[in-house]
């Protein structure tokens, strides 16, 4: 069990998302950063459909009822145990009851946090992430709060040596091995996108400014979708459209000309002129941005966002590699 001292601002659990509902009106939700989210669980030995702890600008203080292994990734924030200051993207063997504390955040948005064999919490549609709005999956469908108890799956410590360091040392968490990774590709507030099918319905003004000026987060953004303010981006033309399908970083333009990146949380379909897609590999990085962030939009080839995808995946599969060499198979698999 997993005891919640203090919730931070926005601590959801989160998985890599709800899919095959769409069509009825149910989101994907799922990890904004799932780069973080994937890292996070190979760290500690869960495969990629474990649900992580996502917290948001402020983490929380939890208690473990059980020696329990723990990763944490994404933004740069400070963790400690007991007082004592621990290390990020790195496993690290916590103590039954000492208290894990998020502390200072110095960049990005969001950090997951993993525990060895997952959260235990019942499976909504196949999903244990959050949906908020829906008020239904991860923890009783909403944020954590003080005094909640989340269950999780019965694990080892995974590292056999590190189960024996922390009853030798005393100390309140043991280190597991490091791994040399790399993290993001994309630079924080430099978005690659492939053009929307209502690129050309833009004006020459629009375009230019899309790609060449800078655009800022608005302090109404969230999971759903990231409003961004700058130029506004005309079209040549009124346009009447039938709602189509949009994805995780579709670039929809309202008719007030600001547009609106969709996020985890978005709707299904939208009626709004599509001007572009972020490419998947750059989701992770602007998952991590922040209201007032300047940001800005580069052009790119559908050979060079799947060439991105690939690359990403390349970087996972060194690490997972990497990790399997030192760690056994966790012996509690997620069973979504």
């Amino acid at each position: 069990m997993m005891h919640v001292d203090k919730p931070g601002v926005f601590s959801l659990l989160q998985d890599c998302g709800r899919y095959g509902v769409q069509r009825l009106g149910v989101p994907v939700n799922g990890a904004m950063d799932e780069w973080s989210h994937r890292v996070a669980n190979l760290l500690v030995g869960n495969g990629k459909t474990a649900a992580t702890l996502e917290c948001t600008l402020q983490g929380p203080h939890l208690r473990f009822d059980h020696d329990t292994l723990i990763a944490v990734t994404g933004a740069d924030m400070e963790i400690a145990i007991d007082g004592v200051q621990a290390p990020r993207n790195r496993a690290v063997l916590v103590r039954r009851n000492a208290t894990l504390a998020f502390g200072k955040r110095t960049g990005g948005a969001r950090a997951y946090l993993a525990v060895r064999g997952g959260f235990a919490t019942e499976p909504v549609l196949g999903s244990r992430s959050t949906f908020v709005r829906g008020a239904f999956g991860g923890f009783e469908g909403r944020a954590l709060r003080k005094g909640d108890q989340v269950p999780l799956h019965p694990a080892d410590a995974g590292y056999p040596e590190l189960q024996a360091a922390l009853v030798s040392s005393g100390m309140p968490f043991v280190n597991g091995p490091v791994f040399r990774f790399q993290s993001h590709a994309a630079p924080m507030g430099a978005w690659r996108f492939i053009a929307g099918p209502q690129w050309d319905a833009f004006s020459d003004k629009a375009r230019q400014s899309f790609t060449h000026d800078v655009f800022r987060i608005d302090a109404r953004s969230d999971r759903m979708g990231y409003r961004l303010n700058g130029p506004v981006l005309d079209l040549k033309h009124p346009l009447e459209m039938v709602s189509e399908a949009v994805n995780f970083g579709t670039i929809q333009v309202p008719p007030d000309g600001n547009p609106i990146v969709l996020m985890a949380d978005r709707q299904g379909a939208g009626g709004y002129p599509k001007i572009g897609y972020v490419i998947s590999a750059d989701l992770p990085a602007l998952a991590q941005a922040l209201p007032g962030d300047a940001v800005g939009f580069l052009p790119a080839t559908l050979d060079e966002a799947e060439q991105a995808y690939l690359d990403r995946e390349d970087r996972l599969e060194i690490l997972r590699a990497a990790i399997r060499k030192t760690l056994p198979e966790a012996l509690a698999h997620d069973p979504t």
